[in-house]
C-alpha cells in the first residue's frame, strides 16, 4: 500500500459502526411499523441513548427517526393504495413531499457499443475504490470515460461486493484507484453537487435491452416511482415485465441509475439487489433532501 492510498483510506473509513446502527433501526421501523415504535424503543434496540441515536440519525438520513418512520411505513399506506393512489402519492398524503419541490441527479450517459459488450469488458480500464456513502460502503467504478458501475456493500462485505460487479465485465483490467474514484463519491452523495450545467458522465454496459431499461429508470424523477409493468410499455415491451426486472435486477449503477425507484404493480417494495432495508434507505434520504427543499 502507497502512503497515498493509506491517506485516502484514513479519510474514508468509517469510525464506529454508524452504519450498522442506522440499519438496525431502518429494520426494526420496517418490521414493527405497526407499533410506531418510539425514540425510546429504536434507541433501546440498539443500545443507545435516545438523544445520541437522534443526533446520529438525523446526521446520516438527514431526518428524525419519527420523520423516517412515517416515510418509510408503507402499509400504512395501504388504504390509500387499495382505492388505487400510486404508491408515491400515498406517500405524500403521509407528509414524504410535496408537488413541485422535485430536485435529482443530473446525468449524462453513454452506452458502449454492442461489440465492445460482447468482448466482456477486454480491453477495458476500470478504477475502483471504496468509500463511504450514506447507505454503507460504496464501490465506485470507473472507466476513462466516466462513471461505469455502483455498488453496496455490508460490513466485511467488500471482496463480495467487488467479485459481483467484476464478474459482469470478466475480461476488463482492475486498478485499485481511490484517488480516481473518491471524486465521483462526493459528486453522487451531496446533493448541493447536482448541477445540470456540470452533469455526471456515467457509461452503461449491458445490452441494449437492458440499456434501454437503464434508461426508463433515470427518467423516473426523485420523489417518485414507477411499476415493472410501466417500465416494460416504456422500452416497448409491454408483456415483458419480468424481463424488464431482470435488467432492473443487473443494474451495475445503483442509486444513480435509480432502480430503487422501481416498485410492483400494486405499490409495494420488492427485492433489490443490495438489500431491501437499503432501498427503504434510499427512498427516505430522497424523502429528506426534498423536504429540505
Amino acid at each position: 500500500m502507497n502512503l497515498q492510498t493509506a491517506i485516502l483510506q484514513s479519510e474514508i473509513t468509517p469510525r464506529g459502526s454508524d452504519y450498522e446502527i442506522i440499519r438496525r433501526v431502518i429494520e426494526k421501523i420496517s418490521l414493527d411499523y405497526r407499533d410506531q415504535p418510539s425514540l425510546e424503543d429504536l434507541a433501546r434496540d440498539v443500545g443507545e441513548h435516545p438523544a445520541t441515536l437522534q443526533k446520529l440519525f438525523t446526521r446520516w438520513a438527514g431526518l428524525t427517526p419519527k420523520a423516517f418512520l412515517q416515510a418509510v411505513t408503507l402499509d400504512h399506506a395501504r388504504r390509500l393504495l387499495d382505492d388505487g393512489m400510486p404508491l408515491l402519492e400515498a406517500a405524500m398524503e403521509l407528509g414524504m413531499s410535496g408537488p413541485g419541490r422535485l430536485h435529482d441527479l443530473f446525468v449524462t450517459h453513454e452506452a458502449i457499443s454492442p461489440g465492445e459488450y460482447k468482448s466482456r469488458g477486454a480491453g477495458l480500464e476500470i478504477r475502483y475504490g471504496f468509500h463511504v456513502s450514506p447507505f454503507g460502503s460504496a464501490l465506485i467504478m470507473a472507466t476513462e470515460r466516466g462513471l461505469a458501475g455502483l455498488a453496496f456493500a455490508d460490513e466485511g462485505g467488500e471482496a463480495e461486493a467487488f467479485a459481483d460487479m467484476s464478474r459482469r465485465w470478466p475480461a476488463a483490467t482492475y486498478v485499485e484507484d481511490m484517488s480516481a474514484t473518491a471524486p465521483y463519491t462526493q459528486r453522487i452523495f451531496d446533493p448541493s453537487r447536482w448541477k445540470a450545467e456540470k452533469p455526471l458522465r456515467v457509461v452503461l454496459i449491458g445490452t441494449d435491452f437492458q440499456v434501454q431499461v437503464w434508461q426508463a429508470l433515470m427518467k423516473i424523477p426523485l420523489g417518485r416511482a414507477k411499476a415493472y409493468s410501466d417500465i416494460a410499455r416504456e422500452v416497448g415491451k409491454p408483456k415483458a415485465s419480468r424481463a424488464v426486472g431482470a435488467a432492473i435486477g443487473a443494474n451495475p449503477l445503483s442509486f444513480v441509475v435509480p432502480c430503487h425507484r422501481a416498485v410492483g404493480k400494486s405499490g409495494a417494495l420488492t427485492g433489490y439487489h443490495w438489500g431491501l432495508t437499503r432501498k427503504r434507505a434510499m427512498l427516505g434520504w430522497e424523502a429528506a433532501q426534498l423536504e429540505r427543499g
